[in-house]
């Protein structure tokens, strides 16, 4: 069964159609997210995103993601996959690359060696990125206010997310696909289904 990640910068919708793509794959499909997968998970998140801690360091904060990733995959990506269910995981690996190399300014190879221990290389067969103008983005996240330690960043911290995210799509066309995720969230979720479609992994269905 096919390993599928939602990834994009914020305010672009992952969450919402994560939602909208379990209720229509169905009920056996397996919707988890990064960070807070689990109940490990779900401490290491509180920190991650508490605007309570502004002086965390880039290498802290790399550290907390892959802590939480590596519980995720043990505790709840890989038994599922192997039991045969369809997983979707709102944010993955891609997330460290853009935020904490893109973004932060680590090593790559760092980032990407304590990838390969904390997952233990399990990678996804699709990766969606939900695309969104930055501007449009952050106008959503303010809109609905109380923004976490990352979404009170920095524009240019955002941008250049943005711009790891298009990089990590040239270095990888495979297996990545960008969804223009721009208009109402039935319309992103039609978009985000006929990918699904295309490439084995879902048959015709009706989006609501």
């Amino acid at each position: 069964m096919p390993f599928i990640t939602l990834e994009g910068t914020e305010g672009c919708g992952k969450s919402t159609q994560a939602r909208r793509l379990r209720a229509v794959l169905g009920p056996d499909v397996l919707l988890t997210k990064e960070p807070g997968g689990t109940r490990l998970g779900a401490s290491i998140r509180q920190l991650l995103l508490d605007r309570a801690h502004p002086a965390m360091t880039a290498e802290a904060e790399l550290l907390l993601y892959f802590a939480d990733r590596a519980q995720h995959v043990r505790e709840v990506i890989r038994p599922a996959l192997e039991a045969g269910r369809v997983v979707i995981s709102d944010r993955y690996v891609d997330s460290s690359i853009a935020y904490q190399v893109y973004g932060r300014g680590l090593p790559r190879e760092d980032v990407e060696a304590l990838a390969s221990f904390a997952t233990d290389g399990l990678a996804p067969d699709l990766t969606l990125l939900l695309d969104v103008p930055m501007e449009v983005g952050l106008a959503r996240v303010e809109a609905r206010g109380g923004r976490d330690r990352l979404e009170a960043e920095e524009p240019t911290f955002h941008a250049r997310v943005r711009d790891g995210y298009a990089a990590l799509i040239a270095q990888e066309p495979e297996r990545w696909i960008r969804v223009d995720a721009l208009g109402d969230e039935a319309q992103v979720t039609q978009r985000v289904v006929a990918v699904l479609r295309a490439r084995g992994y879902c048959e015709e269905q009706r989006v609501h």
